[in-house]
């Protein structure tokens, strides 16, 4: 059997060389241009290029050899062309093609080379564009003095890629720290500081050269497939998430369910085993939204069962009553499968008669060994195979099942020999987790259309996140190592369209160590957690991943750090709905904030939790400071001791084990929920708190927060939700809070209760009036916490526009 990363290193060699010669031997030559409709077309001697603009900021460029006359599909690519106004002008040495509005894009005829430029200011240029070099085809870009480029997927490397040649082979890192180029879920995208993104709209292995052969040069290196690359252009960071995400698929909105506390470990062996720890859970009143189980819920043995793809009934004799007794409970069941069908398994002889799996040459099920033992593996492109693969699924949601995760889909072990109905495995290898996550997406559409599935997977591609996938950062090492390129991977992963990248919170691979040992990073690991997508422990079952298996100070403070992550609700749902209608990422690079400051263009330690929070993860054993960057143009506050700081500094600040550096930038407003919760289905937005940080140097701000049922896939589409806006105003006299709402969702409260938390008040308010200035504060219900200076104002709202406005205290 060969291993498809040798077949790559081994004719990298002859890719240089036989570049070397094309270089010295073949030149291409500009012939002559005409516009077809909207494209501009360009004939050289050896094939024709297509410039295409899909909108006025995105254009896409394909070579198309002589002799070739279609390319393959994209799988990235879902947007169809806008119908624009474009125009060419032959300008003697070069031809301009512009969009009306929008970019530029200059071919110089002599060498033949395209420049894109938007705004008037070059974006991009090709060294030499596209190439094939025989075992590697692909296209070379300049890379531009001082630009940063993020991308190529998932890897724990620097957030810049620059210097590094990466494998396009989706690949698990078992174990892995702080350096692994080469991960589960890699991408033919860069991401630019100079807000363009650049997508290589081809799926098969290969390489992305970033700077490390040639240092200003950019090579998109792949055995075949399409010849074709999409330039999308943005006016700030924030636009170019949204169109990059309109060319490749918004995600789906989530169910509420998935912002809460997960159960999972390496695994649950019972039906009993499950439904005590959900007791625990609720005894010890930690809150709890779902329960994942591992690979024991199929069979006794890690070995020989996968495949069965049915319940082991003797650990678990009665699935559906517990489930249901979970649902109860307020907690979800999500289950473990993967696409290998070992040859012991219950299911091999079926999956072999209706031919669901990937072939040899001769048409035969390819048969080989891994850890699980000897298996095929189910075709996810070949028709029958979906419609088996899903049938299965849905009978299991039938059953009760509320989501799934799906392992070991890069695949894992994926020999180049066996063919798949639409290639070999190295042609396809690279969109088998994009396809399988369709296959979901699409049977919930069909059979469930107003559930939202839930999607957890390691591996996928560009455009992943229209399918709803939600994936994790693989098997990673539990140690401080393991924590340190988490914020790194979530940011890039988030930039690149995919915004629930996440990771096994405390790590999972457990090397050896005691409890002990590992505590400190537990607590460190968990607390990072609360400000990331998705709130997710799992770890091998040696040491325990749930809290509440830990007693003292680690269950104290990890437990009242999920309380937060709950009572966030709002504040993180919003941020989803932010996701699902602009792409804009929940988890940010800290350059979002201050876009001209170079030294932030490679920060990845420090992140915003969405436009409110700055985060500063504790990832070193035994830290108790850390220092960090605040960005300028702002204040900003310790969310824990409202300690005031001012932006454009370098700062250290303590970080005893029970506090997570975390800050809060001035004048912001975070709705969060009032109640105590121990589910999300306890949620309601009948009652908010909306946190105000008051600052003086803010005199405007407004927030608009989501609601919505939670639980309908169509909420958004078509309008079942509503927007409740905060607006702050400063005066001379003080302060104006205006509250609004737009919109409707079957079940929405009446009436809300709302609490005004109003931080950086110096005293107690000379006046609270509700609607009107003069009514006196002691017939307002309203307390004042003199130790830390918050007001409470709370009120009852019907949705009405109504002010509340907050007179200065007297002056003594």
């Amino acid at each position: 059997m060969k291993s498809p990363l040798k077949i790559i290193n081994q004719i990298t060699l002859v890719f240089i060389l036989s570049l070397w010669s094309i270089t010295v031997f073949g030149q291409r030559n500009y012939i002559s241009h005409q516009i077809d409709g909207q494209n501009l077309e360009i004939n050289t001697n050896d094939g024709q290029i297509i410039v295409r603009p899909f909108d006025k900021q995105i254009v896409e460029t394909q070579f198309y050899p002589k002799g070739v006359e279609t390319l393959p599909l994209s799988e990235a690519v879902i947007m169809a062309p806008n119908k624009l106004m474009v125009k060419a002008k032959d300008e003697g040495a070069f031809v301009s093609f512009s969009v009306e509005g929008g970019m530029t894009v200059k071919v110089n005829k002599k060498p033949l080379q395209i420049s894109y430029y938007h705004n008037g200011e070059k974006l991009l240029e090709e060294s030499r564009g596209y190439f094939d070099a025989d075992t590697l085809k692909g296209f070379k870009f300049k890379i531009q003095e001082g630009e940063a480029l993020y991308g190529a997927g998932e890897r724990a490397l620097p957030l810049d890629r620059r210097g590094h040649r990466l494998p396009l082979y989706n690949k698990a890192a078992y174990g892995n720290e702080e350096f692994a180029p080469q991960m589960n879920y890699g991408m033919p995208l860069m991401i630019s500081s100079k807000n363009y993104a650049l997508l290589y709209d081809n799926a098969p292995i290969g390489f992305i050269d970033v700077g490390k052969t040639k240092k200003d040069e950019l090579s998109f290196e792949t055995i075949g497939g399409r010849s074709s690359y999409v330039v999308v252009a943005g006016n700030d960071f924030k636009d170019l998430m949204n169109e990059f995400t309109n060319l490749t698929g918004k995600q789906p909105l989530p169910p509420l369910w998935m912002f809460g506390n997960f159960a999972s470990r390496f695994g649950y062996h019972s039906q009993e085993e499950v439904e005590t720890t959900v007791a625990e859970f609720r005894e010890k009143e930690v809150p709890l939204d779902a329960i994942i189980l591992d690979l024991y819920w199929f069979g006794k043995e890690i070995k020989g069962t996968m495949g069965n793809l049915d319940w082991y009934r003797e650990a678990f004799p009665q699935p559906e009553q517990m489930m249901q007794k979970l649902k109860e409970e307020n907690v979800n069941t999500i289950l473990i499968t993967e696409p290998f069908i070992v040859t012991s398994s219950s299911k091999w002889e079926e999956a072999v008669e209706k031919e669901v799996l990937g072939t040899d040459q001769f048409g035969k099920p390819y048969v080989y060994e891994f850890f699980f033992g000897e298996t095929g593996l189910v075709d996810v492109f070949k028709p029958e195979a979906q419609d088996w693969f899903w049938n299965i699924y849905k009978g299991l949601i039938e059953q009760g099942v509320s989501g799934w995760w799906g392992d070991l889909g890069e695949p894992e072990v994926h020999p180049s020999e066996l063919q798949h109905v639409n290639g070999s495995a190295d042609e396809v290898h690279n969109v088998y987790g994009h396809q399988w996550a369709k296959i979901i997406h699409d049977g919930y559409r069909k059979d469930f259309p107003e559930v939202r599935p839930f999607v957890l997977m390691r591996s996928g591609y560009v455009g992943s996140q229209r399918y709803g996938l939600v994936p994790w950062s693989g098997d990673v090492s539990r140690s401080f190592g393991g924590l340190v390129p988490q914020s790194q991977i979530a940011m890039t992963m988030g930039m690149s369209g995919i915004p629930y990248m996440h990771s096994d919170l405390g790590g999972f691979v457990n090397w050896g160590r005691t409890k002990e040992e590992v505590t400190e990073l537990y607590v460190r690991w968990l607390q990072y957690g609360v400000f990331q997508p998705v709130y997710r422990p799992h770890a091998q079952e040696m040491i325990p991943s749930e809290v509440i298996h830990y007693t003292g100070e680690t269950f104290d403070i990890v437990k009242s750090y999920i309380e937060y992550r709950y009572k966030m609700l709002p504040y993180n749902y919003t941020l989803a709905f932010e996701n699902s209608t602009t792409g804009m990422p929940l988890l940010r690079p800290l350059f979002v904030e201050e876009s001209n400051n170079a030294s932030l263009q490679n920060l990845s330690d420090t992140y915003m939790w969405g436009d409110a929070y700055l985060v500063a993860p504790i990832t070193e054993k035994g830290g108790r400071e850390r220092k960090l960057y605040l960005p300028k143009g702002h204040n900003w506050y310790h969310l824990w001791t409202n300690e005031k700081y001012e932006g454009g500094n370098w700062v250290t600040v303590d970080a005893p084990l029970k506090g997570l550096p975390v800050f809060v930038k001035g004048g912001s407003i975070i709705p969060l929920a009032t109640k105590n919760l121990q589910s999300t289905n306890e949620y309601t937005s009948e009652e908010l708190t909306f946190q105000i940080w008051k600052d003086a140097e803010v005199k405007e701000h407004k927030r608009v927060m989501f609601a919505d049922d939670g639980k309908s896939r169509s909420s958004i589409d078509n309008q079942q939700y509503q927007l409740l806006s905060v607006t702050t105003k400063l005066s001379k006299k003080g302060m104006e809070v205006t509250l609004s709402q737009t919109g409707d969702y079957k079940g929405a409260p009446s009436m809300r209760k709302i609490t005004l938390e109003i931080h950086n008040m110096s005293g107690i308010p000379s006046g609270v009036g509700i609607g009107k200035k003069n009514k006196p504060s002691d017939k307002c219900d309203m307390g004042y916490d003199k130790k830390n200076n918050i007001l409470y104002v709370s009120l009852e709202w019907n949705g009405e526009e109504k002010t509340v406005y907050i007179m200065d205290p007297k002056k003594k």
